[in-house]
C-alpha cells in the first residue's frame, strides 16, 4: 500500500512539473531555432549577445482562453495535490480520496480543453503574416498534451484509492 501511495504521489508531482513547464516556458510554437512563441510572449534570440529578446503576445480571445485553462489546469492540480497531503495525514482508516481525484480529472479536462483549442485555432493566437508550414509544435505543446491521460489516470486513481493503514 506503501508503494501505491508512494506512486501516485510521484506521478502527481510528475504531472505538476510538466504542467508548469507546459504553462510558463517558451516553445508552444516554434518557427526557427532563433525564434519562438509561447503562451505569454514571442521571442527571438540575440545571437551577439546570446539573449532571448522577448515581446508580449498579441492579445486574442483564443489566446486568452488557452491561457485561463492552462492556468487552471496548474490550479486544480495543486489544490489536488494539497488535498491529497491533507487528507492523507488526518483522513481515518477506509477513507475514500474523492476531491483530490475530482481535482485532478477537472486539470486533465482543462489541459485537454487549452491544448485541443491552441491546435485548431493557432492561426488566430499567433496571428503572423508568416506561412505556418514554416514552424511547428513546440516541447511545451507536447507537454500539455501528453499531461492530460496522465492526469485523467492519476484522477482515476485517487476516487479508487482508498487509506489503509
Amino acid at each position: 500500500m506503501v508503494l501505491l501511495l508512494m506512486s501516485v504521489t510521484v506521478l502527481h508531482l510528475l504531472t505538476l512539473a510538466m504542467l508548469f513547464i507546459a504553462t510558463m516556458e517558451k516553445s508552444w510554437w516554434v518557427w526557427t531555432d532563433a525564434e519562438i512563441t509561447d503562451l505569454w510572449y514571442n521571442c527571438i534570440h540575440d545571437n551577439v549577445t546570446g539573449n532571448w529578446l522577448c515581446a508580449a503576445s498579441n492579445e486574442n480571445d483564443w489566446l486568452q482562453a488557452v491561457q485561463a485553462l492552462m492556468v487552471f489546469s496548474v490550479g486544480f492540480s495543486s489544490i489536488s495535490f494539497l488535498v491529497f497531503l491533507g487528507q492523507l495525514f488526518t483522513m481515518s482508516k477506509v477513507g475514500l480520496f474523492y476531491f483530490p481525484g475530482l481535482c485532478q480529472v477537472f486539470a486533465g479536462f482543462t489541459s485537454f480543453a487549452a491544448s485541443l483549442i491552441f491546435t485548431f485555432h493557432r492561426k488566430e493566437i499567433l496571428e503572423d503574416s508568416r506561412d505556418l508550414s514554416m514552424g511547428h509544435f513546440g516541447y511545451c505543446f507536447i507537454l500539455a498534451w501528453s499531461c492530460v491521460p496522465l492526469l485523467l489516470f492519476s484522477g482515476v486513481l485517487y476516487v479508487h484509492l482508498r487509506k489503509r493503514q
